[in-house]
């Protein structure tokens, strides 16, 4: 078909010549309709015409091209069209007739494709030679059609076109707000969903859409080949961008090459021909090659940093998608190409490309990651002068004020240690050389970030380093060293660098504003630190306040670790557990996963078991669950799963020997952690991990030279499991006490008791300990265990000398006592009487246990229980003084609050061994437990007084009132009765007792508490309050006196009066306690002494003369301490000091009347000194010690919910200390044993 007939569907003559001079006028940008009759008949017009007509433009613009390469002498195309009456002003303007019908936005999808068409066949026009002079060329008629894609493809296929909806993000690292919309476009968005909603697109449409895009894709490609876009710099900046985009039209399918193309046709992707185009671009008959390839550059650089640029907005991230990712790795491989073409040319904009994607860097680690290895590929291209300036700059870039451009620089840094180092000799400039190496890389430019502003920076800069030790190259390896050893610091430019920093101006610079030219950044080089330094540094980080500076912080002290930089100390190590115990979740993970990574490479360095163990266990108690499974699962891969059947004639291998050395250190060095060692069981006991194989492999251990790790597997799996078999394990028991010898000590003992408990043995205190342990366990399974088994542990407190062996009986027995509480409650007293103990730690320990029991009412106060706690008040030690103070006022009393009063009368008797009252100490006690807990004697009368004082302090007035109402009855009433003999035994009971009455902690509160106080020197309000306070005092004081004096003179005054006669007739020097008694008795009443004592007036007059007296010698000191005073204020002369001075030949010795009172400190200060003991450095809180109740996660088998096993062996022997409790014996909660050779 000739030219003309593929013409005629567009119906040229019809078209007015009005509508196209009115078409041209408008510029192209906005569509005038045709007549109906017109618009109809070019609406049918189909993509076959469009396709022939093309198809007949190609072929007759070959021709043309063809015969004028020969000859010259073939026609044109203007001249046919000249020739048959067509006009290519009414051509040009019923084409764009159809490119504006397709652009709109709710055409059809035949619509579309007539306009792609018909914007192919304009291009093909355009680029027939005398194109320009026949007036084809229209500017905005060319960017319309170049940029058609955009309107005519869907932009979602196969479903309804939706607005872009993906996030942008700020270049600069900082979150963005959500941009507002004005009402305006809300509306006008709002419009053109609804139009969208009803456009849809099947799979065909969809083809024939993508076939019309290649068809103008290449009609332009075949425009640019021809058709010189040098003075139209504009147009050549829209194809660029329109290029640009078609790169990510569809994917590509296998490589795309960059060569020289002959055939456009042969092309088979749209972003195959974009490519092809932006090398089309870049030749010189489209202008200046470095403004070309700036323009190139700079689309190409949003590829990159997969963003979307529009105009001149701020670019938005792309979604991270495979497609996304494909289109950037091409377009890095195209500007390699153009480097690779182009050479010299290109290399500068290179420079300003690879400035330009570190400098619109965004936070995100997903893109900084991309970027990083883009940054890489592109250097890769360079010579080593032109690397060596980037890394120039790039040492500049880290030290920007933005955070998000010091960030990348580290990413950077790690993707171009990658890469084979570059020799210094290679670089034609020696001023640079210095920057090649890789060590300037790490020291100058990654380990400098560690001390940087951003958290975020310093942590990246920090898991970094540590990645630099798993790369192959040696360079690498050995810079990172000598960051860390002694013998070279850190290398530090000098004269290369410029002092300043990036100016504000710099830094506030926007995307509008900031061109695709070098960026110029200056920077402040900073000293280097010193090994020792950067080892603490690192230390520090740790610990720092951020979750994510500490967890990389840890992976940088692993990886030094690991590869032995810096040493395997116990500080460092201990460093790396503590993190176990860290505030923050993903740390605590971190620092698990940390020393699991660290001891699978160091198994066999004991004190990288010893820091996985303190690390590991006692997260098994997490707060946390994930972390306990953590440690769980840790824990069971290391111990459990490598317990094999032993064999002597086999060797271990290195997880078994692992599994045995860390089991030794908890039976040794880490018995602390035998708490958490224990939770662990008790979970794995529910998941039913102790097969009876496993029980059977554990047992034959216990012949191995480790037994004692398999005897502390034993005694935590008897204590979780309910089903054992408990014959083997005792046989393998006597089977360790094999070496024994059988006959000694056998005639000493009960034919009762086992024999085998108590033969001598060589084997160590730490076994047997354990050996009791698991006995103990085995008893809490078994009841008829615990008849056989208790008199022996009963015994072994009395006569047993190893205290980890006795220390760990008391835990035992207090622990049954809760499973067997009828049972062991006989065995009571025997437990108690180690409140005696001759070792601190056991009398502490069971104060503890024993308070426990007491709390959570397993243990009634029974017999002689209460007066051995009373004696434990006094013990020699004072940390145990407090801590029983603290038991007995803070847990024990709160449930018992007349414990005190009902037991205070029987501590006269009981502490001074008299046992003649009918009703008081009447309870069994062993001579052995008579003579240990005893206070008889004037030795101790200061302890019973303490005890007496303590029990008073605490008591209410009424106790007070209703105490001494009951000391009369059943004290002095039975000794004025005679009763109870008046001999030796006895006059020190009434010496006391009267002795007793005469403290002041005896006297009523509501009388000795004084009124009121300095009121004037405070406001109206509180001197108001405080006046009505005193009067209510007053009055209280008067109703409580009127009271106590009445009972007095009913109650004790006859009492008085008949024991003086007593006493007097017998001569006893009772006669002066009794005196002293009434002398502070009535200090009160001394107006009415004669009144009290009318029945015996020769009583009333001595103690009307010692009152008397008494207050002759207050008033006598009272005037010599004022003239002292008055002496200190005067300034002595010499003479003043001759013949002023007080004539005192003979001090006067004043004669006291009153009850002897042993030696005591200040009340406060006493108080203080029973109570706050535990402030001192050396002794724990006792408030940290023991637990109220409730508290029972951390307790021993003695706790009654859930029955939480834990017994102790040679760790902290407390079964109700808190975690930050201490022991006696040390600065830690460890029970350190020691055979009697050691000691």
């Amino acid at each position: 078909m000739d030219l003309i007939s593929a013409l005629h569907f567009l119906k040229l003559k019809e078209v007015p010549e009005a509508w196209v001079d009115e078409v041209w006028d408008l510029e192209f940008t906005e569509r005038k309709p045709l007549d109906e009759t017109v618009e109809e008949g070019l609406a049918h017009s189909g993509d076959k015409a469009f396709t022939t007509l093309y198809q007949c433009l190609l072929a007759h613009a070959a021709e043309q091209q063809q015969s004028a390469g020969r000859d010259g002498g073939s026609r044109s195309i203007w001249a046919t069209l000249g020739e048959n009456g067509v006009s290519v002003k009414s051509l040009v303007a019923v084409l764009s007739s159809f490119v504006l019908a397709g652009k709109a936005k709710a055409a059809s999808v035949q619509q579309r494709v007539n306009s792609l068409h018909a914007a192919s066949v304009y291009l093909l026009l355009l680029g027939i030679p005398g194109s320009i002079a026949n007036k084809v060329f229209h500017e905005v008629l060319l960017d319309t059609c170049s940029d058609l894609t955009s309107h005519c493809y869907p932009q979602d296929t196969g479903k309804k076109r939706k607005k872009d909806g993906l996030k942008s993000s700020q270049a600069d690292g900082k979150r963005s707000k959500p941009q507002r919309k004005d009402p305006v476009e809300m509306e006008v968005d709002e419009e053109e969903e609804e139009e969208e909603e009803e456009l849809h697109f099947s799979g065909q449409d969809l083809m024939k859409l993508r076939d019309a895009v290649v068809l103008l894709v290449q009609s332009l490609l075949r425009l640019l080949q021809t058709y010189p876009l040098k003075d139209r710099p504009q147009s050549a900046s829209n194809c660029t961008e329109i290029f640009s985009k078609l790169l990510y039209f569809e994917p590509v399918i296998g490589e795309l090459t960059f060569d020289a193309v002959q055939d456009i046709s042969k092309l088979r992707s749209v972003p195959e021909m974009a490519f092809y185009g932006l090398q089309l671009l870049c030749l010189p008959k489209h202008g200046d090659q470095k403004e070309s390839l700036r323009r190139v550059f700079h689309r190409l650089l949003y590829v990159i940093l997969m963003m979307n640029k529009v105009n001149r907005g701020k670019p938005s991230l792309l979604v991270c998608s495979q497609a996304i990712l494909s289109t950037r790795d091409q377009a890095i491989h195209f500007v390699c190409h153009l480097v690779d073409e182009l050479k010299e040319l290109a290399l500068p904009f290179l420079q300003i490309l690879l400035q330009h994607i570190c400098f619109q860097m965004v936070e995100k680690s997903e893109y900084r990651s991309h970027g990083a290895q883009a940054v890489g590929m592109l250097t890769s291209q360079m010579t080593s002068t032109d690397y060596a300036r980037f890394i120039k700059w790039l040492f500049n870039f880290s030290r920007n004020s933005k955070m998000v451009c010091r960030l990348f620089s580290v990413d950077v840094v790690m993707v171009l240690l990658e890469q084979p180092e570059r020799r210094p000799e290679d670089c034609e400039d020696p001023d640079l050389a210095c920057f090649l190496p890789h060590k300037f890389l790490i020291q100058s430019l990654l380990f400098a970030r560690r001390m940087d502003n951003s958290p975020t920076v310093q942590g990246h800069a920090l898991a970094c380093l540590a990645q630099c030790l798993e790369l192959p190259s040696l360079n690498v390896t050995r810079a990172v060293h000598n960051l860390f050893s002694a013998t070279e610091t850190q290398t530090v430019l000098e004269g290369e660098i410029t002092e300043g920093s990036l100016s504000s101006q710099q830094t506030q610079k926007t995307y509008r504003t900031l061109p695709f030219r070098t960026v110029e950044i200056s920077s402040t080089d900073g000293p280097g630190c010193d090994a020792k330094e950067n080892l603490a540094l690192l230390l520090r980080r740790v610990k720092d306040l951020k979750i994510n500076v500490r967890k990389s912080a840890l992976q940088a002290l692993v990886g030094l670790l690991k590869h032995d930089v810096i040493p395997m100390s116990s500080e460092n190590l201990a460093t790396l557990s503590e993190r176990c115990r860290d505030p923050a979740v993903s740390v605590r993970k971190k620092a698990l996963q940390c020393v699991g990574e660290l001891l699978t490479n160091k198994p066999d360095c004991s004190v990288v078991q010893k820091a996985w163990l303190q690390g590991v266990v006692p997260a098994v108690m997490d707060s946390e669950s994930s972390v306990q499974d953590k440690a769980l699962e840790a824990l069971d891969q290391v111990l459990l799963s490598q317990v094999k059947p032993y064999s002597a004639s086999r060797h271990l291998d290195s997880s078994q020997r692992l599994t045995w050395d860390l089991l030794g250190l908890l039976c040794h060095e880490c018995q602390n952690l035998s708490r958490y060692f224990s939770r662990a069981f008790t979970i794995w006991s529910k998941q039913n991990k102790f097969t009876p194989t496993f029980i059977t492999n554990l047992i034959s251990h216990t012949e191995a030279d480790h037994a004692a790790g398999a005897w502390l597997l034993l005694s935590k799996v008897v204590a979780s499991s309910p089903v054992l078999p408990y014959g083997k394990i005792l046989d393998a028991w006597d089977n360790m006490l094999s070496f024994s010898h059988p006959d000694e000590c056998q005639g000493e003992l009960p034919a009762s008791l086992p024999l085998s408990q108590f033969k001598t043995n060589s084997l160590p205190t730490r076994v047997r300990a354990h050996g009791v342990i698991t006995l103990g366990k085995l008893c809490l399974q078994h009841e008829e265990l615990v008849q056989k088994y208790l008199p022996v542990f009963a015994r072994e407190l009395e006569v047993g000398t190893e205290v980890a062996v006795r220390n760990n009986v008391v835990v035992i027995m207090c622990d049954l006592c809760v499973r067997y509480t009828n049972i062991v409650d006989h065995y009571i007293p025997n437990i108690s009487a180690c409140l005696r103990d001759n070792e601190a730690v056991i009398r502490q320990q069971t104060l503890i246990m024993l308070t426990n029991l007491l709390q959570e009412e397993f243990v009634k106060w029974k017999g002689s229980l209460f007066f051995r706690f009373m004696v434990a008040l006094v013990d020699p030690v004072p940390a145990i003084a407090s801590l029983c103070e603290y038991c007995l006022l803070h847990l024990l009393l709160k449930k018992n609050p007349e414990m005190f009063s009902q037991h205070f009368i029987e501590c006269i008797f009981h502490f001074n061994s008299y046992n003649k009252h009918k009703s008081y100490n009447k309870f069994t006690q062993s001579e052995r437990e008579k003579v240990q807990f005893s206070l008889k004697g004037a030795r101790h009368r200061d302890k019973r007084f303490r005890i007496y004082r303590f029990l008073l302090e605490n008591f209410t007035d009424a106790q007070r009132f209703n105490i001494t109402n009951k000391i009369n009855q059943t004290v002095l009433a039975c000794f004025a009765d005679e009763e109870l003999p008046l001999d030796a035994d006895g006059a020190e009971i009434l010496s006391e007792t009267f002795n007793i009455l005469s403290l002041k902690e005896m006297k009523l509160q509501a009388i000795s508490t004084a009124a009121g106080g300095a009121a004037g020197e405070e406001p109206e309000e509180e001197n108001m309050a405080n006046m009505a306070k005193a009067v209510l005092q007053a009055a209280q004081k008067k109703v409580v006196s009127q009271v106590q004096k009445k009972a007095f003179v009913e109650n004790t005054v006859p009492l008085i009066i008949g024991l003086k006669n007593l006493l007097e007739q017998k001569r006893s020097p009772v006669l002066r306690d009794l005196m002293a008694y009434l002398q502070v008795t009535m200090q009160d009443y001394r107006n009415e002494v004669k009144e009290f004592f009318s029945g015996d007036e020769q009583l009333a007059v001595e103690v009307e003369f010692a009152l008397k007296t008494a207050e002759k010698e207050r008033q006598m000191e009272e005037q010599m301490e004022n003239c002292s005073l008055m002496e200190d204020t005067r300034t002595p002369t010499a003479q003043d000091t001759v013949q002023g001075s007080p004539v005192r030949s003979r001090p006067l010795v004043p004669f006291s009347f009153a009850t002897p009172q042993p030696p005591r400190p200040n009340p406060l200060s006493a108080r203080l000194a029973h109570t706050d003991r535990c402030s001192n450095g050396d002794h724990s809180d006792s408030r940290n010690t023991v637990m109220t109740k409730g508290a029972v996660n951390d307790r021993a088998i003695s706790t009654p919910k859930g029955f939480n096993i834990n017994l102790t062996f040679d760790e902290g022997v407390s079964a109700i200390f808190s975690d930050r409790g201490t022991s006696l014996v040390g600065e830690t909660s460890v029970l350190h044993v020691r055979s009697n050779e050691q000691q």
